[in-house]
């Protein structure tokens, strides 16, 4: 009896190993990381209420930035109250094509679902695109980039196209949209040539409206918008760009209208209506800028250029559009 009651315990101590093993993942021995609760879904986490865990727990978050974290709270509103505006209509042009996103759902005789993580939609991003991270409400899209998984990816978001629905040659672009912020969250307004398919990137042209590489507090990243032009230049990726900062606080403070006036002759990039950039596109081997183009909006998080989140990135953060509105 002495020695079955040896052999039993020996069997019990084995399964509790193996059930503490198992529970981190991996061929690596997992590292405990703290975890902390965030009770009011804003995705930030209370300092006083916290968890070791190697998994991110269900109801925690990476960090401790909340001093108010009650499960009850009114919830903040992800529409800036303020923000800068442009008009509906401008002497000597027409609006030919726009989206002021009303109704409840996005409207998909517009705009295509593009889904999934396409081997990191070339750049290395590391969310995986999902139609249920797109929204609209009260004249609003809203784009959300959540930490969640789906596929072989940690986190989340939308992309959308206006491939093979709408596509224009010239005119003017404004879209107003309020833009998230942190490390490794990378918002994008852009255009690709209408003839993609046929001969593939940089060969089509690339005009990026409104691209916004976030970053920590401080490094002013969350206050610096891009604009750029790529195209083929003999085989090889060429690309122009120019970029402009905000005189104070961030692009997640309040709206901005982000535009281009393009033409036959050039391609100029605004900010609340102010010139930033110009390209001139008369040269032959800039021939990309003189055929047709459609929209794309997404929200990567991660990549080449932004990085990966770290520990001061809150998620979700969403990417919130007005309108977008086409003159010519």
């Amino acid at each position: 009896m002495k020695n079955m009651r040896i052999n039993l315990n020996l069997i019990i101590l084995l399964s509790l190993l193996t059930v503490l093993n198992l529970s981190c993942k991996g061929d690596e021995p997992c590292v405990k990381k703290t975890w902390y609760q965030d009770a009011d879904g804003d995705g930030k986490g209370n300092k006083a209420i916290s968890y070791d865990a190697c998994e991110q727990p269900i109801g925690y978050v990476a960090n401790s930035d909340d001093d108010d974290d009650r499960a009850n709270k009114a919830p903040t509103s992800i529409i800036p109250p303020k923000g800068y505006t442009t008009p509906a209509t401008y002497a000597n042009l027409k609006m030919v094509w726009a989206d002021e996103f009303d109704g409840t759902s996005l409207n998909e005789t517009f705009w295509n679902y593009e889904l999934g993580n396409n081997n990191g939609w070339g750049n290395n991003e590391l969310q995986s695109y999902k139609k249920e991270n797109t929204s609209v409400k009260d004249g609003y899209l809203i784009i959300q980039a959540k930490n969640e998984s789906a596929g072989n990816q940690i986190y989340t978001s939308s992309r959308l196209t206006t491939q093979n629905k709408y596509n224009f040659k010239y005119g003017r672009v404004d879209i107003r949209a309020a833009l998230p912020k942190g490390q490794g969250i990378w918002p994008a307004l852009w255009m690709l040539g209408k003839n993609i398919t046929t001969v593939n990137w940089p060969k089509c042209g690339e005009i990026d409206i409104m691209e916004m590489v976030g970053g920590s507090s401080g490094n002013g990243s969350d206050k610096t918008t891009y604009g750029t032009a790529h195209w083929d230049n003999n085989g090889s990726h060429a690309q122009y760009g120019g970029n402009t900062k905000l005189a104070s606080g961030v692009f997640n403070d309040e709206f901005h209208v982000f535009s281009i006036v393009w033409d036959a002759k050039k391609i100029v990039w605004y900010l609340d209506n102010v010139q930033f950039h110009v390209i001139d596109t008369t040269p032959a081997g800039l021939s990309e800028f003189q055929e047709e183009y459609f929209f794309i909006i997404n929200l990567a998080v991660g990549g080449n250029w932004p990085g990966k989140p770290d520990g001061t990135t809150v998620l979700p953060q969403q990417l919130v559009v007005d309108y977008i509105r086409v003159f010519q």
